[in-house]
Order: C-alpha cells, then sequence, then structure tokens
C-alpha cells in the first residue's frame, strides 16, 4: 500500500497545518513558563516538532512490517516501542545538532527539558501509530467495499446472462416450430418467417452484452416476431400498438418482452376460434416508462398450464436490474389478461 500522503495528498496539507498549530501553541507555553525569550522559544518548537514530522512519515513503513496481523500482543508493542526509541533517539539527536547550528542553545535548558522531549516523542510516536492504523484500515474498508461492489456486479451480470440463456432457446424453438409447420404447405411464407427469424436472431446476438436499448429497438425486434407469428396464425391474430412518441426513446432492458407475447399467442391465440386482440400501449409516467400488454383468451378453451418460465424471468430480471419485485403487475379478469410492466427511467 502506498503512502496515505501520496494516496491522499489533502492529508498532507491537515498534516502541515497539524505541526504548525503544535509547533505554535508550544512555543507560547514555553515562552510563558520557562524563562527564555519567544523567539528562542518558538525556533526551538520549529526545530524539535517539525524534525519530528519529517521523520514521523516514516513511521508508516514501520507499520507495514509491525501490524496486529500475524504478530502476538507483546511481540507488537515490544517491537514498536523499539521503533520508537530507535526513531526518538534519532530525532533527538538531530534536533540537538541543528539547534546549536542556528545558535537557539540555552545554557541547561536543553538538558532540563529531555524528560519532556523524551516523553513527548513517545507519545507522538503512539499518535502516529494509531493515526496510521486508522487509514490503513480505512483503506481496507474502502477497497473491501469497492471488490464487493465489483463482486456484486460480476453476480448480477451471471444472473442476467443465465436468464438470457432461457429467453434465446425458448423463442427460437417456437419460431423454428412454426416454420416448421409451412415449410411443406407453404414454402414461401415459410421463407418469410426464415427471414424474420434472422432478424430475431441478429438482435438478440447484437444486444448480448448490452442489458438496456431504446424502446424503439426492442418493439421492432416483437414485431418481427409477431410478423413470424401472423404467417402461422393469420387473422387470428391481430396486433395494436396504442403508443406515445415520448416512449420509443425510453430505456428498457433488451429482449423482456419477448415472453409476454409468446404467453400471449399460446393461451389467446393458439386454440382461437375468433380474431384475438393482442394491445399493447405504453406511456412515459414521470419517471417510469409504464407499457401494457393484454389479450382476450376463451376460458372454455383447456390449454396445458405452463410451468409459468416467461413471467417468472421478467420478475426475476426486473428484481436483479433493479432492485424491485413491484415493476410487474399481472390482472386477469373479463376473459381478458393483462401484464403491466413499470420500467424505471435515468434522468
Amino acid at each position: 500500500m502506498r503512502h496515505p500522503f501520496i494516496t491522499y495528498p489533502k492529508l498532507g496539507i491537515f498534516y502541515a497545518i497539524f505541526w504548525v498549530v503544535i509547533a505554535l501553541g508550544n512555543s507560547i507555553i514555553q515562552w510563558k513558563w520557562d524563562d527564555i525569550s519567544f523567539g528562542v522559544s518558538l525556533g526551538l518548537c520549529i526545530v524539535f516538532y517539525f524534525s519530528f514530522a519529517i521523520i514521523g512519515t516514516g513511521i508508516w513503513f514501520v507499520i507495514q512490517y509491525i501490524s496486529f496481523e500475524g504478530n502476538s500482543n507483546f511481540r507488537f508493542i515490544s517491537s514498536h516501542l523499539i521503533a520508537a526509541t530507535i526513531i526518538i533517539a534519532i530525532w533527538l539527536y538531530i534536533s540537538s545538532v541543528i539547534v546549536k547550528l542556528l545558535g537557539l542553545h540555552v545554557e541547561g535548558y536543553f538538558k532540563a527539558s529531555i524528560p519532556y522531549w523524551l516523553f513527548g516523542g513517545y507519545l507522538l510516536y503512539v499518535v502516529f501509530v494509531i493515526s496510521y492504523l486508522a487509514i490503513t484500515y480505512y483503506s481496507n474498508f474502502k477497497d473491501k467495499v469497492r471488490k464487493e461492489g465489483e463482486l456484486r456486479s460480476l453476480v448480477k451480470e451471471a444472473e442476467l446472462h443465465a436468464l438470457k440463456s432461457q429467453i434465446n432457446p425458448h423463442f427460437l424453438f417456437n419460431s423454428l416450430n412454426s416454420i416448421s409447420s409451412l415449410t411443406m404447405s407453404d414454402p414461401g411464407r415459410a421463407q418469410e418467417m426464415v427471414i424474420n427469424l434472422s432478424s430475431l436472431m441478429r438482435y438478440s446476438l447484437k444486444h448480448n452484452q448490452n442489458e438496456k436499448v431504446p424502446f424503439r429497438e426492442e418493439l421492432e425486434n416483437i414485431k418481427h416476431y409477431l410478423d413470424i407469428e401472423k404467417v402461422r396464425f393469420g387473422s387470428k391474430l391481430n396486433t395494436v400498438f396504442e403508443i406515445e412518441d415520448k416512449c420509443l426513446s425510453a430505456k428498457i432492458p433488451n429482449m423482456l418482452l419477448q415472453p409476454l407475447y409468446e404467453n400471449a399467442i399460446k393461451y389467446g391465440v393458439y386454440e382461437a376460434t375468433d380474431p384475438v386482440d393482442v394491445i399493447t400501449k405504453c406511456t412515459k409516467n414521470g419517471e417510469f416508462l409504464v407499457i401494457t400488454i393484454s389479450n382476450e383468451y376463451d376460458p372454455n378453451v383447456i390449454t396445458k398450464k405452463g410451468e409459468g418460465i416467461g413471467l417468472r424471468n421478467i420478475k426475476e430480471r426486473l428484481q436483479v436490474i433493479f432492485e424491485n419485485p413491484g415493476l410487474i403487475q399481472i390482472e386477469n379478469s373479463d376473459n381478458i389478461f393483462t401484464v403491466t410492466l413499470s420500467i424505471p427511467q435515468e434522468n
């Protein structure tokens, strides 16, 4: 780990201000309590405290080698006590030499004040150790939070890919099944379906890595799918779109709507004898894009109950992406099945 003054440059500014305040405060105290002039007192404090400030930056590297991890309490304390003694001895020697060179030496004062400087040196060393340990644990905590965020992002991406892998083979199987029913009876229409299916697959591959797309693109993809099914069901399938213009540029998770139209055709159109309307409405309501898809169905027609993969997939994708389970609402009344999606939009 780099030195905190390199990682956090602003910390160096506060560090310098701290020592200026300490030196000025102590010079005033010595001037008031000891029989020396303010100039000498200020000079002594500047030499001693600023020299300790410079030496103290190296305590960071001592802490990197003498930490709680891998050391017993006794070894941790004794190691730091030895390190503090060496550092303080170097500090006092260098400071005394500088004081003599600057002519700030006061007869008898330095020897009398040695206990004071020793006590202050050990106290400052403890302050350094506590401060550096706090910075270390804070940095490690931030790094841990960052890595956990990256891990959650990777897990989220993996979940989304897994959910998409359920959709793609699902609609591909249904589309191929539709094409196969026409290859013998109407090759021309089967060819048309193959072209639309290629557009579907191109869309799926194109947006495999992009989770959100403009609603305009999703709508075009849905119309390709519905064109395939219209070839198969003819006039039985009647699609109605009521889309506000401001909805077209809104963002939506790609391939989200496909299972809803598959369900509408499977349970509403497949066994019907009369035309069935599949109605799509879209409005922009504040911070949400509200999409409603509804279809009629015949309650007298017995259909094999599905596994609900489509709706469950949509719920899970919305939960993973937006962390809100209430974004999909399902209503079944008066022989009309309605699904409403509320997609949050970024400002």
